[in-house]
């Protein structure tokens, strides 16, 4: 009997299709990848800046030579492939020309948004007949749902696969992301307030380099590093006393919700939502302001007994509820 072979099409994005490729396999689908907005070559890194970011600063954007490009290579992959089944992650850089072959083939699809409705350039006409479409944020689906487009509510995840939590702890308290203003200003103020602060990301880094290809000059005050592999910040946020999940302009819970705790760590979230998720208190901590968040911080570094605890529950929750192996069996049960 064949095989069931499944192409993923995703952005490249910290890598998280990796995870979301491991768990497809795990169901049995042979799993070809195709990261339809990889650079891979010094060429098509100093052609995406020269042709896409730089025209783009200065109010021209080419969005229509990205499309070209990315659907080109996409439909190359599908029609050497030959997939029974397709899995598009965002996907909204993608031409019609690429949904239009699947089309021509019969082939099922799947499109699974991990970011909000307003970041994607998709038309309610477009998601209405495009097949299942699978959200990460609760309001949205029901939005969808509402306007008449099959929709499915599928929360992020973590891949406990990537790394292994670690004992060591440091007294820092971690951020890992990009740079929001509400971010620069809730580290800022933690960092007044004496408690060891550090911020992980090229927004966030002095580094010569990462201020040319962000094109900035200017950064915050906050102590910072370089950008950071995924399995790296899985055990950067495990080993800190604490670590911040500050979310930015976002109907859905972030990836970090659920990395923190699945990686042990101990995770001051801004977002009581998390509550249909893990036990608050118990199993992860939410702050409502920034003397909340200081105070939470504090008790991190100086209460050892109380903060392990709260990692391990997190932890076991995590394991036993929300992996991407837990998400993928949601999305592979929605195949008409």
């Amino acid at each position: 009997m064949r095989s069931r072979l499944l192409l993923l099409v995703t952005p490249a994005f910290h890598g998280y299709h990796r995870s979301i490729a491991r768990a497809f396999a795990g169901r049995a689908y042979d799993v070809v990848t195709h990261c339809y907005d990889a650079f891979e070559t010094f060429a098509d890194k100093l052609r995406n800046k020269a042709c896409f970011e730089l025209p783009a600063r200065f109010g021209r954007e080419e969005s229509g030579q990205a499309e070209a490009w990315a659907t080109r290579r996409a439909l190359a992959v599908l029609r050497e492939v030959r997939p029974d089944r397709v899995v598009v992650i965002k996907g909204d850089t993608l031409g019609a020309e690429f949904w239009q072959e699947l089309d021509r083939r019969s082939i099922p699809r799947i499109l699974w948004l991990y970011d909000d409705l307003a970041r994607h350039r998709y038309t309610e006409a477009f998601l209405r007949g495009v097949g299942p479409v699978v959200t990460y944020a609760r309001a949205e689906a029901r939005q969808l749902s509402e306007r008449g487009i099959a929709s499915t509510f599928v929360p992020n995840a973590f891949d406990p696969e990537l790394a292994l939590p670690s004992p060591r702890r440091n007294g820092e308290v971690v951020f890992v992301g990009a740079r929001y203003p509400n971010r620069v200003d809730l580290l800022t103020q933690l960092s007044e307030a004496g408690v060891p602060v550090r911020a992980y990301g090229r927004q966030w880094s002095h580094h010569p380099f990462d201020r040319l290809r962000t094109w900035e000059l200017v950064r915050p005050s906050v102590p910072s590093e370089r950008d950071i592999p995924l399995d790296r910040a899985y055990a950067v946020q495990a080993e800190a006393a604490a670590a911040v999940n500050i979310h930015g302009p976002q109907a859905g819970l972030a990836m970090r919700t659920f990395e923190v705790p699945g990686m042990g760590g101990l995770q001051l979230a801004d977002r009581p939502d998390i509550g249909e998720f893990y036990d608050i208190g118990k199993e992860t901590l939410v702050f409502e302001s920034a003397a909340e968040l200081v105070e939470l911080a504090t008790r991190a570094q100086r209460d050892r007994v109380w903060s392990e605890r709260i990692r391990e529950a997190g932890r076991r929750r995590s394991l036993a509820k929300h992996t991407f192996a837990h998400r993928v069996a949601e999305v592979d049960a929605l195949w008409a």
